[in-house]
This record gives C-alpha cells, sequence and structure tokens, in this order.
C-alpha cells in the first residue's frame, strides 16, 4: 500500500496561527513560521493554510505574508481564504502554491472553480465543504461567514466536481478543533458520491483516527488540532506522524 496522504491544515488570522473549536472562539497559539519550520523537519506530506479572517473581512489573500509561507516550505501548500477571481489565484500560483481552496467565492461564482481548472488544472482546485449536524443525521451544507444554510451538500459537491475541482476538503464543523473522532458516515456518502479524493478534516484526534477515515473512503485526511496541540490541557506542541505511524496505517517503508 502507498503512503497514505496525511495534511496539516493551519488556520491563519490577521497573519498570526490560531485554534478554533467548530470555527468559534479563535485563539491565537503562535508563529505560523515556526510552524512551517517544524513541519519541514518533520517532513510533513503536505500543508493546507487557510486564512479565515480573509472571507469575515471581505478582503484578498494576504500575498506578501503567503509569498513568505511558499517560500519557506519544502512540502506542496494548499491556501485558501479571500480567493474572488482568476486573477486572485494566478498570483497565488505564482508565489508558489500549488492548490488553491475555494469555498464563499465559489458558491457566489461557481464559474470560477471552471475557470481556474481550465488554466491551471483540476489537479490544483480543491473545493472546501463545510457541513454541519451531520452528528444529529441532518447534514447541511454551510459557507457564508454567517453560517446559514445553503442546500444539500452532497448535491454541491457532485457539482464542485462537474465544475473542474480536483479534490473535496470535506469540513465536519461539529468536530472541527474538537479532537472528538470522526463521522464514519459523512466520510462514506461523501466519497461514494464523487470520483475525485476527498480529504477528511474535523475531529482528527489520533492515528486510529486517521486509519478509520481512510476505510471510510477518504484519500487523504487533514488535521489541526491533532498537530498542535498535545495532552488533556491543550498546550501548544508542533508535532507530525513518525514512519511507525504510518506503518500502522499500512504504508510502504
Amino acid at each position: 500500500m502507498l503512503r497514505p496522504r496525511v495534511i496539516a491544515c493551519l488556520l491563519l488570522s490577521d497573519g498570526g496561527l490560531v485554534k478554533t473549536r467548530r470555527f468559534k472562539n479563535a485563539a491565537y497559539i503562535g508563529d505560523p513560521h515556526n510552524a512551517i519550520r517544524i513541519f519541514n523537519e518533520k517532513e510533513a506530506d503536505e500543508l493546507i493554510v487557510i486564512d479565515i479572517s480573509a472571507t469575515k473581512k471581505d478582503r484578498g489573500p494576504d500575498f506578501a505574508l503567503i509569498e513568505q509561507f511558499a517560500s519557506e516550505c519544502f512540502m506542496p501548500v494548499t491556501y485558501g481564504g479571500g480567493i474572488h477571481s482568476l486573477t486572485a489565484a494566478s498570483q497565488l500560483f505564482s508565489l508558489g502554491v500549488e492548490k488553491v481552496c475555494m469555498q464563499s467565492a465559489a458558491f457566489q461564482s461557481p464559474q470560477l472553480i471552471t475557470d481556474v481548472a481550465a488554466r491551471y488544472g483540476s489537479q490544483a482546485v480543491v473545493s472546501a465543504v463545510d457541513v454541519k449536524g451531520g452528528d444529529r443525521g441532518r447534514p447541511k451544507l454551510r459557507w457564508d461567514k454567517w453560517w446559514k444554510h445553503h442546500g444539500d451538500w452532497l448535491s454541491w459537491i457532485r457539482k464542485a466536481q462537474e465544475l473542474g475541482a480536483g479534490e473535496i476538503l470535506l469540513t465536519d464543523v461539529d468536530r472541527e478543533g474538537t479532537l472528538a473522532g470522526v463521522n464514519l458516515d459523512l466520510i462514506s456518502a461523501a466519497s461514494s458520491s464523487v470520483e475525485i479524493p476527498v480529504i477528511a478534516n474535523g475531529g482528527i484526534r489520533n492515528k486510529q483516527d486517521i486509519k478509520l477515515a481512510l476505510g471510510a473512503g477518504a484519500s487523504a485526511v487533514a488535521a489541526g488540532s491533532l498537530f498542535v496541540f498535545y495532552g488533556p490541557h491543550r498546550a501548544v506542541l508542533i508535532t507530525y506522524l513518525g514512519q511507525d505511524d504510518f506503518t500502522y496505517l499500512g504504508a510502504e517503508s
């Protein structure tokens, strides 16, 4: 079995590294540059950087900051937050970002997915899909800064694939930042609905959860709290998986 993709996911707010629970109450936990250096040393597979303040403040990406990140990273970087146009996506790629992750702008203007994919390839486009209510058996798609309901989440991920997205970043909002375990039904439903890879995000607490998510159909797993917190008091400590962990997941050594 090939080594599964395990992606470190970092949230930014006004240039600082933050963590949230269910995307609420963002708490500053440190310098993102330091986190990136540590993930470099630990040879993380990939990095997803999401600027949660960009959408809330209706602004574009912080290109100067992203250029610094991209130049420091030895791993592929996916960036999301404030990408409202093909021009913005093009500038991100020119800075060294490998993939762009789009959510709000893509819902408002689905053609944006198609335009970016047509110029840079589907492999460069990630559609972020935030789902809330899955634990209650009534999962709903939510996408804007006011967290309003916006319809059938499975219909949207199928549409995102048709528009040209190359991956789905599926986040279980109810479990985001909680270290409460994964919703396997949600992952299975998404993975069986599309042919493109699904990245499972939200609730991952250990390597056992990663294996369960992969077994439910996820092509990759993204985690934030797992890699930045340690112990019951959530002390900040940047970590990543070791070779023994990947062996447990079934990867060839």
